[in-house]
């Protein structure tokens, strides 16, 4: 199975010990716990661009549905964004930032809750999936549309589970484009502000937590640019398409930088693993804690 998720997913062969020591342990404990939930059970996995989380998700999937026979369903926090119009009203009647997504105040998470609450009543649920390509969802018809009834739900995300900041530690500007784009905070307020009125509410879903915690915002630049470059490979570069050259992503995670940073201060002691990277991304530690439930 693991051989097969590889070869599917390009992957290099030491991802055979990863999967071994770290990935069929976990997606085993998720089992475990979701034998005795009357619901399905909720998973959410915190990690960086380009950390791994995409890749940790679908081998949780792949492993709970080849080896047990769940039923898991994959859900990523940027299949959410607004769309490109969307997103054009909010950059002209709060911040000019705003037409980028990335930061909280770019996702409909009133989508998100919406699909929460049904896959948790086991409803039929509808979960939008967003083109990066073209910066726009998908079309409605390209949709995932989930009819039967569901064991494990995973949601992946580069700040969910990522606490609102406070007034404080605003003020200061933590990179270029934060000093020179928003030099009166209005722009980080606004995210900031929907992280704790849209986002915060909805990390209770969730039975379990657990980050891939990069070793430093550095790394995520190239992690990043990776991601892009296996993007063009796959669909191909074209003018005026959401894909981006190594400037263009270097501006671009700046946009990602101060909740980064955030999250991998705070959220660690709030997970229950976390597995620490270094900057060829191989785990160099887990750590566990302890879960009453």
């Amino acid at each position: 199975m693991i051989s097969e998720f590889i070869k599917q997913h390009k992957l290099s062969e030491a991802f055979i010990d990863i999967a071994n020591q770290y990935y069929v342990p976990l997606a085993e404990e998720i089992k475990t716990h979701q034998i005795s939930a009357d619901t399905p059970y909720f998973v959410g996995i915190n990690g960086s661009q380009g950390s791994g989380k995409s890749t940790l998700s679908e081998f949780i999937k792949a492993y709970l549905t080849e080896t047990h026979s769940l039923n898991v369903v994959v859900m990523s926090l940027d299949d959410f964004y607004f769309s490109h119009a969307k997103r054009h009203s909010l950059a002209e009647t709060i911040h000019p930032l705003l037409q980028t997504r990335g930061v909280p105040g770019t996702h409909d998470m009133e989508q998100a809750k919406e699909v929460l609450n049904a896959l948790r009543q086991q409803q039929t649920a509808t979960i939008p999936r967003f083109n990066k390509a073209t910066d726009d969802p998908h079309p409605v018809a390209n949709w995932t549309t989930i009819t039967k009834a569901v064991d494990i739900v995973i949601f992946e995300g580069w700040c969910w589970g990522v606490q609102a900041q406070s007034p404080e530690q605003l003020k200061e500007p933590v990179n270029k484009l934060e000093a020179d784009q928003d030099p009166e905070a209005v722009w980080r307020t606004y995210a900031n502000t929907q992280l704790s009125l849209h986002y915060a509410s909805l990390y209770s879903f969730m039975d379990k937590w657990v980050m891939l915690a990069a070793p430093s915002f550095n790394d995520v630049y190239g992690w990043r640019l990776e991601q892009e470059q296996k993007l063009i490979a796959a669909v191909g570069s074209k003018p005026h398409s959401g894909l981006m050259n190594e400037q263009q992503i270097l501006d671009f995670i700046q946009y990602y930088q101060r909740l980064t940073e955030h999250g991998l201060k705070t959220l660690p002691a709030a997970c229950d693993h976390v597995f620490k990277l270094n900057a060829k991304r191989q785990i160099v530690e887990h750590s566990t804690k302890e879960v009453h439930e």
